[in-house]
């Protein structure tokens, strides 16, 4: 307040003391105006700068907040590259209702890509629960079951909590909002082997893709991980009582494309659909399949083709992996197969 009350302080004392101010001549209004105008000109510059000053340090207390919950992947972890990048529909936020986190642990690296129904502040505080149990539970529970049942724990913990604070005498009201709250979510277990378990709930299959070091015939495929039916997403409905494990093979050199479905919902101008798939295939003629080329061509075909920002969330995850086979099998192509029985050993050591 100290250079505004100094600007008045000068206006004032001009508009009473100075002799000029008082006549009504042409010159003397003249004079008179130039002089207010420059106290208003100076008054707005102050009131901008101060403002500009703290909006860029909101954005960077924002920023440093949103690192947190979506934090940077490094770009190896235990064997595998990664890539991943993030694309919000709210203008100027980093981080949206898209989540995904990748972590070395006992029983292998474990990976999680999941979408929040909506986006924006409401859902932000989602991902943050999702998240946080996540990060925790993967270090505890030695069967990849036993980490979705913790996410389930956790989102109908942050529900009955928000449902509270929004509608303190309701509670969670079946025809609440807060009650038809869902998030989509794929759970990954990639050991050092290459053996890949998945959990899908309503989330879409990720991608295996085949570069230029593959047999000729199956060059440059990308097809899903599995085929199976997914469980419904997590919120609205319970988890069943046994789980459906999805069992795959990740090869060296194979990549992992997770997404979610905001990639492949984007349209263009005429309403056409962004061709998620046919973008990944061009990439994995490239050579060498490196997930950050693959990363990039595929965001850049992506805004080029809606023109502007996207209507939905965008995430992808690309890990590929760089261990080398102990003793491959003979003919061994990264084929998946699917079982749909109780959940996976538990012997991960």
């Amino acid at each position: 307040m100290g250079l505004p009350t100094v600007w008045g302080a000068m206006a004032i004392t001009y508009k009473m003391a100075c002799p000029l101010a008082q006549q009504n001549g042409l010159g003397a209004r003249i004079v008179t105006s130039a002089v207010f105008f420059a106290v208003g000109t100076g008054l707005i510059l102050h009131v901008r700068g101060a403002l500009l000053r703290e909006l860029r340090q909101i954005r960077k207390v924002a920023g440093a907040a949103q690192s947190v919950l979506l934090r940077p992947l490094p770009p190896r972890i235990d064997g595998l590259n990664i890539a991943a990048a993030q694309l919000s529909a709210d203008r100027g936020a980093n981080v949206g209702g898209d989540l995904y986190e990748v972590i070395a642990t006992e029983y292998g690296v474990r990976v999680v890509m999941g979408d929040v129904r909506g986006h924006g502040l409401g859902a932000i505080g989602t991902v943050a629960a999702v998240l946080g149990s996540f990060r925790e539970a993967v270090h505890d529970e030695p069967e990849l079951g036993s980490v979705l049942r913790r996410l389930e724990r956790a989102l109908a913990r942050h529900l009955r909590e928000r449902a509270r604070a929004e509608h303190p005498s309701a509670g969670l009201d079946p025809q609440s909002p807060v009650a038809e709250e869902f998030v989509t979510v794929v759970l990954l277990e990639i050991r050092r082997d290459g053996e890949v378990y998945a959990l899908n709930c309503g989330h879409p299959w990720p991608y295996l893709l085949r570069g230029p070091a593959e047999p000729a015939d199956v060059r440059g495929h990308v097809e899903p991980l599995a085929a199976g039916e997914p469980l419904p997403p997590l919120g609205p409905f319970p988890l069943p009582s046994e789980l459906p494990v999805h069992c795959g093979q990740l090869l060296p050199g194979q990549v992992l494309v997770l997404y979610t479905d905001g990639a492949e919902d984007a349209r263009d101008g005429r309403g056409r659909f962004f061709s998620l798939r046919d973008a990944l295939a061009e990439a994995a003629r490239e050579s060498p399949l490196v997930p950050q080329t693959v990363l990039r061509s595929v965001f850049t075909g992506l805004v080029r083709h809606i023109k502007g920002a996207p209507t939905d969330d965008i995430a992808l995850l690309l890990l590929r992996h760089d261990r080398l086979p102990r003793c491959a099998p003979t003919g061994a192509r990264g084929t998946v197969r699917q079982t749909t029985t109780s959940p996976q050993p538990t012997n991960h050591r």
